[in-house]
């Protein structure tokens, strides 16, 4: 596990209670550069490596949680059938950190205020490491996705309009 100095976030400290081994990866976060591909550019990662947490409202189950490649949208009707709903909207952007605990930007699918119903893409299965929002602008965890997966109780399952 890596111990430098870096702010303990919710996240960090639920998989340091799993005993989930993690890094973390820092970079300069702005309004300006908000979109997850910067944080591709500005680690020097792979595309498919990184994942963006999306937080739905499903009709009939209330919110849920989706984590996606970076570069992918979400497909809304796959959305809805996976989490038992017949609609999901994505929660505007002003009301994620009263749901979540996490602003845009910042959003992990590990230490949400409350434990939401968790999907995550197909293609993180497979991998042998992803990075995630460790919960903070600007911090990424590099983390096994099926270690991830057990933590927070996440399903593999097709999620993206690309596949």
């Amino acid at each position: 596990m890596s111990k430098e100095k870096h702010k303990k976030t919710n996240a960090l400290r639920i998989l340091d209670t799993h005993k989930v081994p993690y890094s973390i990866s820092e970079y300069e976060w702005s309004e300006d550069h908000a979109a997850g591909l910067h944080v591709v550019e500005a680690l020097g990662l792979e595309e498919k490596e990184v994942f963006k947490t999306l937080v739905g409202k499903g009709d009939k189950t209330g919110y849920v949680v989706f984590c996606i490649p970076v570069a992918a949208e979400l497909d809304m009707k796959q959305a809805a059938r996976v989490s038992h709903n017949k609609s999901v909207e994505l929660v505007p952007v002003k009301d994620l950190l009263g749901i979540t605990g996490y602003l845009r930007g910042g959003c992990s699918p590990v230490g949400m205020k409350k434990a939401f119903p968790t999907y995550f893409d197909a293609t993180m299965e497979s991998l042998e490491f992803v990075y995630v929002s460790a919960g903070l602008r600007g911090m990424q965890m590099k983390v096994n996705p099926k270690d991830l997966a057990s933590v927070v109780n996440a399903e593999f399952i097709e999620l993206t309009m690309d596949h």
